[in-house]
């Protein structure tokens, strides 16, 4: 299947090919004909499968459908992101692919002055991208009007609702036309109970669009964990890069101030580092992504911020120094690598007090992640075997030694997944 056959008009198929795309995604061509329908959706696919140009595409495509309205241009199409991050890739992408129409669009996010986004909606706009608490500062200063709605998409809608959006979600939804009036898209990586939830009250009979199995992660991505004793974990990264010629790694911490310590220490190891979190200016987290990009920053250490919205293209490594409090979020944050259909590497620095937390990942992947200890980096000799916990009996597969848990059950609600995320709440994507 090419993206002729998906119905595409030729001003989109001409920015596809500006871009060197030939042959749609697995998600792309399930959801590009269904949303083109007018169908209500609830997509779901591993992160760097294409889901944002799977929902661009087929919006693009039914906004220039009718003629433009006259006068100041009503916003027509709402994309609502998480993070500041994942807002400015989004409207990046609508920008790309519609850039050879006549729609107008534009991105508003926190941590940067307002006044420059009130003149560009002023000046209207058909598509808006935005996070949920900005987006409600201009409604509070009356600067963008939803009455118009006619194409709402909620992206990455578990990270929202796990960042504590849903009061802010609701309070928008209220200023849209009425469910019925408008066409919902509901587009992320993993389901939760709580998404199934949002989708019965938000969507309208919608379709429910998978290309892989919920909560997967990336066939490209090969995985490995290094047991590591917790006070060699900085030694052993450093090695790991200088050993193996990493020119190029994104590396998570759980805090902010981990974060900062971490690529500090870096630097002192010969290493060109920065740290990306929700602590740092906007511009500050501007220029560090586009440093990593051009390739002057060797390593970015982020928080979970970044798990979502960084699309850097052939991103070779990651590198979990801490593994996540939420299992969810470590199939997000290896998906910044292996996307597009090239090669990652995933690599977990795991020490004994990281146990729990790796069971808990293990169980939502259904699969064990192979263990490798290195050389000269024994792991902490309180380490011993432990039985999966999944019917499927011992830590199948290693070539390290079992771990024994020393971190306690942290429990998998949403207000648990909100205290123990780094920065959570609204203030993370104003």
């Amino acid at each position: 299947m090419s993206f002729e056959t998906l119905g595409l008009r030729a001003e989109l198929l001409r920015a596809v090919r500006d871009q060197g795309y030939t042959e749609p995604t697995p998600i792309q061509k399930k959801a590009i004909p269904v949303i083109l329908q007018g169908r209500d959706v609830m997509a779901g696919a591993q992160t760097g499968t294409g889901k944002t140009a799977g929902f661009t595409l087929p919006l693009l495509q039914r906004l220039s459908e009718t003629a433009l309205p006259a006068g100041r241009r009503p916003v027509r199409a709402l994309v609502l992101a998480p993070t500041r991050e994942l807002a400015a890739q989004v409207g990046e992408s609508v920008a790309t692919y519609g850039r050879h129409l006549q729609l107008r669009s534009a991105v508003v996010f926190g941590g940067v002055k307002i006044n420059p986004q009130i003149e560009k909606l002023r000046r209207g706009v058909d598509v808006l991208v935005a996070t949920p608490g900005r987006l409600l500062d201009h409604v509070s200063q009356k600067t963008v009007d939803l009455s118009q709605v006619e194409f709402l998409v909620l992206d990455e809608a578990d990270r929202m609702l796990d960042m504590g959006f849903i009061h802010d979600i609701r309070k928008l939804l209220a200023l849209l036309p009425e469910n019925g009036k408008r066409q919902n898209l509901l587009f992320s990586a993993t389901f939760s109970r709580e998404i199934k939830e949002l989708a019965q009250r938000l969507l309208n009979r919608p379709e429910l669009v998978e290309v892989a199995r919920r909560n997967s992660t990336a066939e490209r991505i090969q995985q490995v964990v290094h047991p590591v004793d917790k006070r060699r974990k900085r030694e052993l990264l450093s090695h790991m890069i200088g050993s193996r010629n990493w020119k190029q790694v994104l590396v998570f911490t759980r805090t902010k101030h981990g974060a900062n310590r971490l690529a500090q220490q870096l630097e002192k190891d010969g290493l060109s580092a920065a740290a990306i979190h929700g602590n740092k200016s906007q511009g500050a987290r501007t220029r560090a992504l586009a440093g990593f990009k051009k390739g002057d920053i060797r390593v970015l250490v982020a928080t979970d911020i970044a798990a979502r919205g960084l699309d850097i293209d052939q991103l070779p490594h990651v590198v979990n120094f801490e593994l996540p409090n939420v299992a969810e979020d470590y199939v997000h944050r290896i998906g910044r690598t292996g996307r597009a259909g090239n090669q990652g590497e995933a690599v977990s620095l795991v020490c004994v007090d990281e146990h729990k937390l790796l069971k808990d990942i293990e169980r939502l992947l259904k699969k064990s992640i192979p263990s490798v200890v290195l050389e000269g980096y024994e792991p902490d000799p309180r380490i011993r075997p432990e039985p999966m916990q999944n019917g499927r009996g011992g830590r199948g597969g290693r070539s390290g030694k079992g771990q024994k848990s020393a971190g306690g059950n942290l429990g998998n609600t949403r207000a648990a997944r909100s205290r123990n995320r780094p920065g959570a709440g609204r203030a993370a994507s104003r």
